[in-house]
């Protein structure tokens, strides 16, 4: 019983290492070739290992790419949250998120442009990975903003729509920037300002 539970955990290990492998492959394939050139024979080349292995764990190149861009903004998403410091006061909150949030991309600046770039030709896999990416921020943004600071700012519960219209200028302005040749921390300022200005109180502003 005990050996084959042990059997069991080496082939689930197996398995999970070779999935990652291939997403690596793919995210390295990506940054030298760019994805629309990048081939399935391309990633197991890169990965070391089998056309067979590749389609028992995707049935397709554009399947191992929404795969690889999902786990790319869960783990955008922990990194976010965990450089947030709760107790500091709200708008140095919102700085840290904005500096976490541009430093995880440029981290990884090449999958963050094919992100831009190719995600809109994948149709409704695409729609699924950007609905799916836009809730993780959503969840992520009301955790955040439901602090004692922020509640203590009169800005928590941060609603819904606001916190699409931040995602979205956020996301366009980082898009226009990275496709124009810049740097994502080209719009840190501007990012901070935008979105603290959005997140304050109405009677804050008049």
């Amino acid at each position: 019983m005990t050996a084959a539970k042990t059997a069991g955990q080496r082939a689930g290990e197996e398995k999970s290492n070779f999935r990652q492998r291939l997403l690596d492959a793919l995210e390295a394939s990506v940054a030298e070739d760019g994805y629309s050139r990048t081939t399935v024979a391309d990633i197991v080349r890169r990965a070391r290992t089998s056309r067979r292995t590749f389609y028992e764990h995707f049935d397709t190149k554009e399947a191992c790419f929404v795969a690889l861009l999902h786990d790319a903004n869960a783990a955008q998403v922990r990194q976010i949250a965990a450089a947030v410091d709760p107790h500091a006061p709200w708008r140095t909150q919102v700085r840290q998120a904005i500096e976490a949030w541009i430093s995880t991309g440029e981290s990884r600046s090449p999958l963050m442009l094919s992100w831009f770039r190719d995600v809109p030709s994948l149709g409704e896999a695409a729609r699924r990975l950007q609905r799916d990416a836009t809730e993780n921020f959503i969840e992520m943004v009301q955790a955040l903003g439901g602090t004692d600071e922020f509640r203590a700012a009169g800005i928590a519960p941060v609603s819904r729509q606001r916190i699409i219209m931040l995602l979205g200028g956020l996301r366009e302005l980082a898009a226009i920037t990275v496709e124009e040749g810049g740097q994502m921390s080209d719009i840190t300022e501007e990012a901070v300002d935008a979105s603290i200005a959005l997140l304050t109180p109405r009677d804050q502003t008049d």
